[in-house]
């Protein structure tokens, strides 16, 4: 089970011994195992060997480094490496190359030497369900080794993905959508005029993700609508969206003050970075005395509150801007549920009017 450390390039983990493992992984350097515990006198030798680009203690012997494993070709860790030099795996933004090449590397650690044709759902399956405690993980490791193979088709290694159609699992409710409640709490503790209360406006009425909020602006402006290009999928599948500003927002903006190129800034006024953003929103949630709140929680909260006022499924896809129904669906479906349940009610009652007038 990942465990979370604030030691710089330190991925930790439990193996399936139950035992700790540490590595040292950082861009452009060797990664290397490192002693546990974390902590102890061993782990920093180490660490500080490995920051500085030499060998760690732990891994010498009688002076002489070990030999690096080399991946045997066949193996499911060479098709790895094949996929971390293909042109699918650079396009990827550097923190999902980093998050599924961590994934990745778990995944050799136990099944690198065997051969990847051989791989299949059944064994997939089983990779997934040894996760289970930790159902993100899970599915994310499925996710990784459904792109490995999806470069193999494409080299022609095989001809079916065996990762294709492998069901997720259920990973509770994620994100808190925010209630109407919740929503007053925030704008009562912070005033319009405020950089905290338009952050609040921005997340609500656009309905976008926070790597969109940091980015939004007056040069986005046109015609009292933003258009833009949403951040997530840029490179490989960019979506444009034109979304109307509606004219609370348009209020709350006039009444707050902006920076030049962004509406949000820091106070050294640069545009936030989307993970300086989250812990400052997370700091403005917290002072209201809304600890459980996220950003996404609102993104959540605004397609919701979108089916309840009666919008499609459709109509929310274009303001969010996902690609599938499926997606929609998981924020909408408690919220349409209540919107279908009040229109069967007022049809019973209806009906049950009409069969009152009726003479016998």
């Amino acid at each position: 089970m990942s465990k979370t450390v604030d030691i710089k390039y330190v991925q930790n983990f439990s193996d399936r011994h139950g035992s700790e493992r540490a590595y040292f992984r950082r861009k452009g350097f060797t990664t290397y195992a490192l002693r546990t515990p974390i902590g102890s006198p061993e782990f920093w030798l180490d660490y500080h060997a490995a920051a500085a680009g030499k060998i760690p203690p732990g891994l010498q012997t009688s002076g002489k480094p070990k030999a690096p494993k080399i991946a045997k070709s066949g193996s499911f860790a060479w098709l790895c490496l094949q996929y971390k030099k293909s042109a699918q795996y650079k396009m990827l933004e550097p923190k999902t190359a980093t998050t599924r090449s961590g994934l990745l590397d778990r995944i050799i650690e136990d099944h690198g030497d065997k051969p990847y044709a051989l791989l299949t759902k059944k064994h997939i399956s089983a990779i997934r369900d040894k996760h289970s405690h930790v159902p993100g993980t899970a599915n994310n490791m499925v996710k990784a080794i459904r792109q490995v193979y999806e470069y193999a088709c494409d080299m022609e290694l095989v001809e079916v993905n065996p990762a294709w159609k492998i069901p997720s699992l259920h990973s509770g409710n994620g994100f808190h959508p925010w209630t109407l409640g919740e929503v007053q709490r925030y704008e009562d503790f912070h005033a319009e005029g405020t950089k905290a209360r338009m952050t609040l406006a921005l997340l609500l009425y656009t309905c976008q993700r926070r790597s969109d909020i940091v980015q939004l602006g007056r040069q986005h402006e046109h015609l009292g609508r933003l258009e833009f290009t949403q951040f997530k999928g840029r490179k490989k599948h960019p979506i444009r969206l034109s979304i109307p500003i509606i004219s609370e927002l348009r209020r709350i903006l006039d009444l707050s003050p902006t920076g030049d190129m962004t509406y949000l800034v820091t106070s050294f006024n640069k545009p936030f970075t989307a993970n300086g953003f989250g812990s400052r929103f997370r700091k403005w949630c917290d002072e209201a005395g809304l600890p459980h709140c996220s950003a996404h929680g609102l993104r959540k909260a605004s397609a919701a509150r979108m089916a309840e006022l009666g919008c499609s499924d459709h109509e929310i896809m274009s303001i969010g801007g996902w690609t599938t129904l499926k997606e929609v669906q998981r924020y909408t479906k408690s919220a349409r549920q209540k919107v279908l349940a009040d229109s069967a009610g007022e049809k019973m009652e209806a009906g049950q009017k009409s069969n009152k007038s009726v003479k016998p």
